[in-house]
């Protein structure tokens, strides 16, 4: 009998963190889906400006004309960066991807001078691309362009489905964070339900008895939204070290709006679910409760 109140006091403790770890574990996956959706346009951004748009140069070619083709290149309003590639870089590139020395079995370079061009994102698209390479295939110094066609169509045709997507998962994410709270919170206060019951019978008024309640589940709302924020946080951290240039802690003031919003929506939810389970509990007949 002696070990009873610490057996209730410690299914009390793990039916609190229950609620706070199932609202921060649902806070998180919105939060990481909100902070998508504000830098789906970086991110969108970033693939396509790190697509690179090749231009092989003829043996022949004098060094005025690759220098003029590259300012030509450079003033272009698409263009974000030119880069210059001599044949003995590109074998050295080449080389140390195969793991070998290819001249020295071949006996001569094979591989020409090219200029690497990367173009604003916003420029970046197959009606673009195809209409410069053919463009620049018509000059007598230009042995051939490339750039890879299939990740071109890929980007422009799936990036804008991606986003609407993510939209459509967040929407439906949004639902079921509101079905899993709710359904923890209830849960947890099903286990009081004597306790309810036995306020009322001695006379305590509704809102008397739902009060410590509201305040328990907004206290543990907001400890799990904290943990969710917290780790929110620390992922964007690593994110920016391990792909510096996404940059994503940048739009510092999205993120603070994506923190603000999954935390008004955590209070609101569990504001609203504990409200209702605890209404539920206090209409129930006394003989109707199990």
């Amino acid at each position: 009998m002696t070990h009873q109140p610490e057996y209730h006091k410690s299914r009390l403790i793990s039916s609190y963190f229950s609620v706070s770890l199932s609202i921060a574990l649902v806070i998180f996956i919105l939060g990481v889906l909100g902070i998508l959706l504000v830098n789906s346009q970086k991110i969108e951004s970033h693939f396509k400006e790190q697509i690179t748009f090749t231009i092989y140069i003829n043996e022949l070619t004098k060094p005025i004309q690759i220098k003029q083709l590259q300012k030509s290149l450079r003033l272009k309003k698409e263009t974000k960066k030119v880069t210059f590639i001599s044949k003995e870089k590109a074998a050295e590139i080449h080389a140390e991807s195969i793991g070998e020395d290819f001249i020295e079995f071949l006996g001569y370079n094979p591989l020409l001078n090219s200029i690497e061009v990367r173009f604003l994102s916003q420029y970046v698209s197959p009606a673009f691309l195809e209409k410069l390479k053919l463009s620049l295939e018509n000059e007598s110094y230009v042995n051939e362009v490339y750039y890879d066609v299939p990740l071109i169509e890929i980007l422009d045709k799936n990036i804008k489905k991606i986003s609407q997507s993510l939209l459509a998962t967040t929407i439906t994410l949004l639902l079921i964070a509101i079905l899993l709270i709710n359904s923890s919170i209830r849960i947890s206060i099903y286990s009081k339900r004597l306790v309810i019951k036995t306020m009322q019978l001695v006379g305590a008024t509704k809102n008397f008895i739902r009060k410590p309640f509201l305040i328990k589940y907004l206290m543990l709302g907001f400890y799990g939204t904290f943990v969710a924020i917290l780790s929110l946080s620390l992922m964007i951290y690593f994110i920016d070290i391990k792909y510096p240039e996404l940059d994503l802690s940048k739009n510092f003031f999205e993120i603070i709006i994506v923190f603000l919003i999954i935390g008004i929506l955590s209070f609101i939810i569990t504001g609203i679910s504990s409200f209702l389970a605890t209404e539920r509990f206090l209409n129930l007949k006394t003989n109707e409760v199990n």
